[in-house]
């Protein structure tokens, strides 16, 4: 196995087939059985939202078939069957999921595979085919939260790949796809049954993330219950499913600010617009309320597009404290327009 000193939990499990998933080569036997501990992994790691994909070497129409008549199809996100390189289809699928090379485990029968996958992606964790029983052991397969949604991540992102087949439809034309969506999102308090979600977040989500703190539920449920504080969660739903809640803010009221300590968007709704519309959700609130919009905001290595999201919003650096930026919204600028291809259900 090979990985970096620090990796991140695994997102994704990316499975070679032949000789790995099943017993047999597929284009050279008619019906190769899978593998009854790689089931076991299958289903273990999916209960604790550890997705499934899959990258082989072999004909596109001929592993669809043996997947789907060994009721397989059903448990890998991403499918990448063909001939070329296996880090390219790795590549791929991270692209696709959009989440990370440092989140995903690529496991392969084949040491040239590995090699070549680990040469390529050293981010990306390559493990044998005989270590396959054992992986859910390991603490990289072991999220710190696991949540009823974490279970049902699988459906959520098969749903998003159905999204990207119907985005190819449109070619360029960006607008004209995510006003095909028909994207509804709602903004809340957050309820009791949303801080487990809402903990999950703060520690899986890294690229839309304002300051990068984290919570755990009783945490949030605190802050919730709290005079000078606001937790507010997003859901986004389309014309092809739920997809959960995706957004959280923690606002500090103080005096005549409310100061957003922590923004976040999930990854997988980065490309929908949704972080300004969460940011103008919460630049009117504030000012309902009486008080200044202001940001906190911490600079990482990957969280660069948060901060362009709070510029476009109307958030103006008015401070710093060591690596922390203070930002703030000029009281005279008018307050963002809502995306148009987004309709925002509002709770107070």
């Amino acid at each position: 196995m090979t990985a970096p000193a620090t990796s991140p939990t695994v997102k994704c499990l990316v499975w070679d087939l032949d000789d790995t998933l099943w017993d047999g080569v597929v284009l050279e036997q008619d019906d190769p059985d899978p593998f009854p501990e790689a089931l076991e992994t299958l289903a273990v790691l999916d209960k604790r939202g550890v997705l499934h994909a899959a990258a082989s070497r072999s004909d596109p129409a001929v592993i669809a078939r043996h997947l789907t008549e060994r009721g397989l199809d059903d448990w890998f996100c991403a499918v990448q069957v063909g001939w070329d390189d296996k880090s390219g289809a790795v590549r791929h699928i991270a692209e696709t999921l959009n989440i990370g090379l440092d989140t995903i485990a690529f496991i392969d029968n084949d040491p040239a595979e590995r090699a070549e996958v680990a040469a390529a992606l050293p981010s990306v964790r390559c493990y044998p085919a005989e270590d396959v029983a054992r992986l859910p052991a390991l603490s990289d397969f072991q999220p710190e939260h696991i949540t009823a949604e974490a279970a049902g991540r699988r459906k959520l992102y098969r749903t998003e790949w159905r999204r990207r087949e119907a985005q190819e439809e449109f070619g360029t034309d960006r607008q004209a796809f995510l006003t095909s969506l028909d994207l509804v999102m709602e903004v809340r308090p957050a309820a009791p049954d949303d801080l487990d979600r809402a903990g999950e977040l703060t520690v899986r989500t890294h690229q839309l993330n304002s300051t990068g703190l984290t919570y755990n539920a009783r945490e949030l449920r605190g802050l919730s219950t709290s005079p000078d504080h606001q937790v507010r969660v997003a859901q986004l739903r389309d014309r092809f499913g739920d997809y959960g809640v995706i957004g959280l803010a923690v606002t500090e009221l103080r005096h005549d600010d409310a100061v957003l300590r922590l923004m976040l968007m999930s990854c997988r709704v980065a490309s929908r617009g949704v972080g300004g519309v969460l940011l103008t959700e919460l630049i009117r609130e504030a000012r309902e309320g009486g008080r200044r919009p202001v940001a906190h905001f911490v600079p990482t290595d990957v969280n660069r597009n948060m901060l362009v999201t709070l510029r476009f919003a109307g958030y103006e650096q008015v401070a710093s404290e060591g690596p922390l930026m203070v930002l703030a919204v000029d009281p005279a600028r008018a307050t963002p327009q809502r995306q148009q291809h987004i309709q925002v259900l509002s709770r107070a």
